[in-house]
């Protein structure tokens, strides 16, 4: 669908603009578009490297173990698979830990990782076990500590105060979170 609406909206605005005398705005524009999606390229590109250069030092070291075992009493309750399986435990916290640093990017390999890993777990594997499902809600709805991603992108586009989200994306992500989890566990026991 968006395939046939946006050939459109470009040729309607390319006719507007000849007929209309006002090429010069519609190249200003598109310049001025082209400029600011490779400075928020760049911005993102080294967001992106730093934090997942600092993730790749936590899963070599052993600030992975550290971590793993603050969650993991978190980790077994919302994953019950896990109580046996340490490397199924670790990759959800490394998982957990992106999500909580706003890495949606980083978290998404491990994430897919830790969905394979318990989907060999899974007995039905026509359809998704309730770990599987927790997983992707916790990926969705993540409590997110430093919103970095989005940080990054109001500090391309020059914004005054950057940082005068991160009260209410701790609010929101918070709530989100506990809301779908509480939600899952009920569904989950009517199951």
């Amino acid at each position: 669908m968006i395939n046939t609406i946006w050939p459109w909206l470009i040729l309607i605005s390319i006719s507007y603009s000849f007929f209309f005398g006002r090429m010069d705005i519609l190249n200003d524009g598109i310049y001025d578009s082209t400029r600011s999606a490779i400075n928020l390229c760049v911005t993102l590109f080294g967001n992106i490297a730093l934090w997942n250069g600092l993730m790749r030092i936590v899963r070599e070291t052993k600030i992975i173990k550290v971590l793993c075992k603050l969650l993991s009493p978190i980790i077994v309750r919302l994953f019950p698979e896990t109580k046996s399986d340490l490397e199924l435990r670790q990759i959800i916290s490394m998982n957990m830990i992106s999500n909580f640093l706003g890495l949606g990017n980083a978290a998404t390999p491990i994430g897919i990782k830790a969905m394979k890993l318990l989907n060999e777990k899974n007995s039905k594997k026509r359809s998704m076990s309730n770990s599987m499902i927790m997983l992707v809600l916790i990926n969705s709805a993540s409590i997110q500590l430093i919103p970095t991603t989005m940080l990054a992108i109001r500090q391309s586009l020059n914004s005054k105060n950057p940082n005068n989200i991160i009260i209410p994306v701790w609010l929101a992500t918070t709530v989100a979170a506990t809301t779908g989890i509480i939600a899952l566990k009920i569904f989950f026991r009517k199951r």
